[in-house]
Order: structure tokens, then sequence, then C-alpha cells
């Protein structure tokens, strides 16, 4: 296994892994962090404004698939990163490795690197934290925001039951720390968090250790979230495991509990556009959440869908008719 100049073991995805996915025609892209890859797509015009599409846990550039054509043809350029431990970047096995300072730092090496600016930012679950970082740390680079089903860690946030849940079943001894890549993997929990498949289609299937039972589009949705870890084993799932043991809730240091508490002021102190574009069917972040942040920012917008937490994977047409239309 390769290691990090200071020791650290990491494992990287081969890329016939990803030979399957006929929905996703886009060229990989790479910026070095160190020895690391981290991928991102990068399509359209360089001279043209940028979509800078943050992506969340467990999912990866692929989520934002149905995105990026329609913004490609409103003429923008659509920059999808994956974070490291994600979809094509390389994966830390060392849990102590990841902390969301860290992959905001990655973030923030990808927007300077590639000089990006006048972006449209469009965030979604741990893309909150992370991608409203850039903007509350560099908004000259930007011109508008797209916040969807996701938060800022805050005094006043009241970690819904559905989050302490998460924590709890990725912790030792949890549903999905015990059983992911065990019995199941990520692309699994996608296609039953899309409402592609079934309970007892998937996951109870696949626990006693007999194949699910897939449509072709529940399949392709499983293999496409899948294709990052499957044969890689444990360690490589690392990545998207730390993600819910870093909510602040539970780990304030690992979260950036207190710049997240900063970034949450300045974006809704902005004068940008903003657009809340909201899943209305997530016990996560909820609609109720979404609409008592949208009235914090008076001259934002509202759209919501029928959708769950991964409202661009099922709804991402709409997404960008909605904020075509506030253009």
């Amino acid at each position: 296994m390769p290691t990090t100049p200071d020791g650290v073991p990491f494992l990287r995805t081969p890329d016939t892994h990803f030979d399957q996915l006929s929905d996703f025609p886009f060229a990989p892209q790479y910026l070095e962090v160190g020895v690391l890859r981290m991928h991102y797509l990068d399509e359209g015009p360089k001279d043209a404004p940028v979509a800078l599409l943050v992506h969340g846990m467990p999912t990866w550039s692929y989520l934002y698939r149905t995105m990026i054509p329609p913004l490609l043809a409103a003429g923008y350029r659509c920059i999808a990163p994956d974070h490291i431990g994600f979809g094509r970047s390389d994966k830390v096995t060392d849990p102590g490795w990841y902390d969301i300072a860290r992959h905001t730092a990655n973030l923030t090496r990808l927007v300077i690197e590639l000089d990006l600016r006048d972006i449209t930012l469009f965030v979604q679950d741990w893309g909150g934290p992370t991608g409203l970082a850039q903007y509350a740390t560099m908004p000259e680079r930007f011109s508008r925001l797209v916040i969807m089903n996701t938060w800022l860690h805050h005094a006043a946030y009241d970690y819904s039951p559905a989050i302490q849940q998460w924590i709890v079943q990725n912790s030792p001894g949890g549903l999905f720390r015990d059983n992911v890549p065990s019995k199941f993997n990520w692309g699994t929990l996608m296609a039953l968090a899309t409402a592609r498949a079934t309970p007892q289609d998937s996951v109870f299937k696949e626990a006693m250790g007999e194949p699910g039972d897939y449509s072709p589009e529940a399949r392709a949705v499983k293999d496409a979230y899948d294709a990052p870890f499957i044969g890689l084993g444990d360690e490589a799932v690392t990545g998207p495991r730390r993600f819910p043991l870093s909510i602040p809730f539970h780990d304030a240091a690992a979260g950036n509990a207190v710049a997240q508490e900063q970034h949450f002021a300045a974006v809704n102190a902005t004068t940008l556009p903003v657009h809340f574009v909201w899943g209305t069917n997530d016990a996560v972040f909820t609609t109720e959440w979404g609409r008592t942040w949208h009235g914090l920012i008076p001259h934002s917008t509202w759209n919501d869908v029928p959708a769950g937490h991964f409202l661009q994977d099922t709804h991402g047409p709409e997404i960008v008719g909605f904020v075509l239309g506030h253009r």
C-alpha cells in the first residue's frame, strides 16, 4: 500500500471500476494534494462562469451527473470535486487524517489552483460546511449561492434525531459501521435512500449473503456508488465513516465547529443571490430547518422538491431549472 511522505497509507481505486458508468461520460481530472490525487470534473469553457458542485457523504461527483448537462447548455463551466476518501480520489486509511478543516483546505486548494471566479456554488450535506467555507473566506470569487439540504453548525442549531442516529449507526457496533462493506456497500444504501430499491430487495437480502434484486435503474445507481470502494476492503471506506463522527454534536474539533459558526454568520450576512432548493422528504435536514435558514437571509429565494436527502440524484434538472429561473 502506498504512503504519504509522513507515512500515512492510502488506496487508489483502479480506473476500471468506473468503466461501466454509462450515464457519466465526463473525463477525470486530478489535483495533486501532496502525493494524493484529488479527483474533479472540469467541463465547459475555461472562461465561462463557474458552477462549483460540492458533494457530501457517501457520494461523489456522480451525484451531479444530471445537473451538469443543463448547466453546460446554460453556459457554465462545471467543476465537481471528489473529497479525498470518496469517488475517484485517493482514500487515506488512517481515520485520524480526516477532519472537516482538512477537507475544507483541500477544496480551497482546488479553487485557488484553478483560479475559479464568478462562482455559483451548489452545496448539499457536508458540501455545506466545506463549500460555504469557501465563500466565507474568499467572497470575492463568488456570485451566487445554492443551498440544498445542509447546515452550518451554530449554537442554536438543533441536531435532528436522524442526525444523532446517523452518528450511532456509524460508530463501533452500529449498523453501518459493522456491515459496510462486509455485508453491503454504500451503493446499496444509495439505491435505498433514493427510493429506487426497498429494504426487502436490498439490505435485507445482502445482509443474509444473498444477491439483491434491483431494477436496471437501481442497479446503475448501486454500481456507481459502489465503484469507488468495491473490492478494496474495510479500510477503503474510512473517509465516509469519518464524516458522521465529525458532526460537531459528536466531535466539535473534528467538525471545525468554531469556524462553521463564523461561516454561518458570513453566509447569513451576504448580499449575493441565495437560492434554497430543498428536498422536503428529508429527516436529516428537515424542511422546517431549511425554511428557518431561508428566513435568516431575507432576500433569498425558496424552492422545494418532493425528494429525500439526495435531491441532486433524483431531481437534478429541476434544481437547475429553479436556479436558472432566478438568474
